[in-house]
């Protein structure tokens, strides 16, 4: 039997059906979910949409609230991170650079006014806890030189401490909205998009998700972005001024269909080139198998000999009828 479990696999059930005939089921989630995910905001140029995004990011953070940043490359992650730097904005950036702080800084996303940076930020193992998770604060607050007896003990009485802070600071953060996932750009498959929005709005908890887009990015430009800057032009909207609409959403997500649908295509087209070196392999694997079993061999061997034997004879015996 064959299965596995995923929070994004639904988008991709056509390919599980006809590649692997394997059938995708959605199951409902444990708490229902409350999270608001806002219509994408589209401006023409990347500049105009950073800023906008930094403004909003800057907001959240003065206001106390928790923000998770996703964007699709580490130097996009690094520009964002420098335009906040500049306007003041503390906050941390997961790419990858710093794996061994990765679990630290993704464990206390979710604090009172903590701005974190991600390249594609998938399900990393853990939720996002509202308020920070406590286990993690009183693991800091711990001497490691201590020995393990004094150790637990310290850990103990720090996590009577830390729980009441991450319980004080979650009432805060409920308030306000829970945690805000802003995406700076769409990926090609929704399948990301949906992993990035998913880390808000947790069993239950609030939350909140807007995408930030521009014409200049790559899913745009090359699907649509001339009819949309058309509309914008005609409606007179001007620099630093976005477009927001249910049906533009739409469309950009008909664009990364056609992107799922062209890659499954490639996807495709290899499995069905590789299929038939498969058979080339299965008959070389049979054969080295029947070698390593040695019996099978010992058979092949001899019935080979039987057959040579029985030609000589046959030869000879051809030879003899006509010298």
């Amino acid at each position: 039997k064959l299965a596995g479990m995923t929070g994004t696999a639904d988008t991709e059930a056509a390919e599980f059906r006809k590649i692997y005939n394997l059938d995708v089921v959605v199951i409902p989630t444990n708490m229902p979910l409350v999270r608001a995910n806002h219509s994408d905001v589209i401006y023409k140029t990347e500049d105009e949409k950073f800023r906008a995004a930094v403004q909003e990011i800057e907001e959240l953070n003065k206001a106390g609230r928790p923000v998770l940043v996703g964007t699709i490359s580490i130097e996009k992650s690094e520009r964002l991170s420098s335009l906040l730097k500049r306007k003041g904005v503390p906050h941390n950036v997961l790419n990858a650079k710093h794996h061994e702080r990765e679990a630290d800084i993704i464990a206390q996303a979710g604090r009172v006014g903590a701005v974190t940076i991600s390249t594609n930020m998938a399900g990393r193992g853990t939720d996002i806890l509202l308020g920070g998770n406590a286990k993690f604060l009183a693991r800091a607050m711990v001497d490691e030189s201590l020995d393990p007896e004094a150790k637990e003990k310290a850990f103990q009485q720090a996590l009577e401490k830390t729980l009441a802070i991450v319980q004080k600071e979650k009432e805060k953060v409920v308030q306000l909205g829970g945690l805000h996932v802003l995406g700076t750009e769409r990926h090609e498959a929704r399948r990301i998009d949906n992993q990035l929005r998913g880390r808000s709005g947790r069993q239950g908890d609030p939350g909140s998700s807007r995408f930030y887009l521009a014409l200049e990015d790559d899913l745009l430009r090359i699907f649509g972005s001339e009819r949309i800057s058309n509309i914008m032009n005609r409606l007179g909207i001007e620099e630093d001024q976005p477009i927001e609409h249910g049906l533009v959403t739409k469309a950009i997500e008909n664009a990364q269909r056609k992107v799922e649908a062209h890659n499954f295509e490639i996807r495709k087209h290899l499995l069905e080139y590789d299929n038939v070196m498969n058979k080339q392999r299965e008959v070389v694997y049979s054969q080295r198998r029947e070698v390593l079993a040695g019996i099978d061999l010992k058979n092949s061997v001899t019935e080979m000999v039987e057959e040579q034997a029985e030609d000589l004879v046959d030869l000879y015996a051809d030879e003899k009828a006509h010298p």
